[in-house]
């Protein structure tokens, strides 16, 4: 389980008593990856879905396409993966 330092839900630092919070992180990789897009990280221009812009023009098999090279390229084994009444449904887990 990687472990990283947390974001809240507007993207700031999660800061406690001075400090950094660091902990399981899984779930705000999949986030991150899935609302990035190509190029929002300079030194890896290649990583982000951009949910957005496929949301607004592509079919829903490309978007998991997507999401799961994506994952799939971070290191991540894709167990499931669906959309289920207009909801993202994500099992995925590092391989380690």
């Amino acid at each position: 389980m990687p472990q990283d330092i947390l974001l809240d839900n507007a993207l700031d630092l999660r800061i406690e008593n001075g400090d950094f919070v660091i902990g399981e992180s899984t779930m705000q990789h999949q986030q991150l990856l899935i609302a990035s897009h190509k190029s929002d990280f300079s030194v890896f221009p290649l990583v982000g879905v951009g949910i957005n812009d496929y949301l607004l023009e592509e079919t829903e098999q490309d978007l998991m396409r997507e999401i799961r090279s994506q994952f799939e390229t971070d290191g991540m084994k894709v167990k499931r993966l669906a959309f289920e009444a207009n909801k993202l449904t994500v099992n995925a887990n590092y391989n380690y």
